[in-house]
């Protein structure tokens, strides 16, 4: 049988909460008993149960993690950074894909209580207030990460949206472009949405090109809806010399469908994304896009939760990180 921590306060003339001590804040027993606690934990090969640190702590140091995509490549950056900072915490991680749907998310929020998890991490997904009443009637703290909610005060890491986009049209501006239109997400699920907008107008207005602010075509969050906007956006207006689209994946979409009507990209198309996925250098052409850090992302959402789970409240609670354009292939001067 494997030994308890019963058998090892025994040896080492302890209690058992002394030897929890040990094995989670070090720091707060004495070396003397220290010392004892760790020889016996050696002698009997002991491991701690998860579960039984659970019951002394009240807490099962596990986060959940809610996933609007799992299949979308932004999200692989986001889940390693979440990974990567739970194992230097000392948390378990567990992962639900929502697919966007309500009804699924909040039965994972339910399923998340059931199994008693410390908090959440809610990725890139618009706070419904039928998701905000519920982890906060479960009693499940949270943050956002890529969301943020103008509603609810509620702690959140994302990179400030409209910003990125302006720099993101600014640059194609400055490139010489006068005809710049865009591909957006869809509005009626997406939280960066319509920052992006905002900051694609704000750079055309700057610049007297007002003309262009209509020039959108939108998409939800695809490869293949982002080629059929991109067909819908140039059969709309064929004069387009750039186009910015919210996404990498939707510049790739723009770019296949380019490609597949002889339109050359960047020769007579400038096309630039968002993101900055590890494809936009393996792509053809290599991707000029708007650098998120994906996964400091993700580990400064699992940091944010853990310092509200220690302290009750976090220092900075709407945390904007930087962007930066990177410049490649698929775009050039007009």
């Amino acid at each position: 049988m494997k030994p308890t921590i019963r058998e090892v306060a025994k040896m080492a003339g302890v209690s058992i909460s002394t030897v929890s001590r040990v094995m989670n804040a070090p720091d707060t027993v004495v070396e003397s008993k220290r010392s004892r606690v760790i020889e016996a934990i050696e002698a009997l090969k002991y491991q701690p149960n998860a579960f039984a640190r659970g019951l002394i702590y009240k807490k099962s140091f596990t986060l959940g993690l809610l996933i609007p995509d799992i299949e979308n490549m932004y999200f692989a950056g986001v889940i390693r950074g979440v990974q990567d900072a739970c194992i230097k915490l000392g948390y378990s991680l567990m992962i639900c894909n929502t697919d966007r749907d309500k009804e699924r998310t909040l039965s994972y929020i339910d399923t998340f209580h059931e199994k008693q998890v410390d908090g959440v991490v809610f990725a890139s997904d618009i706070l419904y207030p039928e998701y905000y009443e519920k982890l906060v009637g479960c009693r499940i703290p949270f943050v956002l990460v890529s969301s943020h909610s103008d509603e609810y005060e509620v702690a959140s890491v994302e990179v400030d949206d409209e910003k990125a986009a302006y720099d993101a049209v600014k640059f194609l501006i400055e490139l010489g472009h006068r005809e710049i239109g865009m591909i957006g997400f869809n509005h009626d699920n997406s939280v960066s949405g319509p920052p992006r907008v905002a900051g694609f107008v704000r750079a055309l207005t700057e610049s007297g090109l007002e003309r262009n602010a209509g020039k959108i075509k939108y998409a939800n969050h695809r490869f293949e809806q982002a080629y059929q906007a991109s067909h819908d956006l140039f059969t709309a207006y064929p004069e387009l010399t750039a186009v910015f689209c919210v996404a990498d994946e939707f510049a790739m979409g723009t770019i296949s469908y380019l490609k597949d009507r002889n339109i050359l990209v960047p020769g007579q198309v400038s096309v630039i994304g968002f993101d900055n996925l590890r494809m936009s250098g393996m792509f053809i052409p290599k991707l000029t896009t708007i650098a998120q850090p994906i996964y400091q992302l993700g580990y400064r959402s699992a940091e944010k939760l853990h310092e509200l789970l220690t302290d009750g409240t976090v220092s900075v609670m709407k945390e904007k990180l930087e962007h930066k354009l990177i410049i490649r292939e698929s775009s050039r001067e007009k």
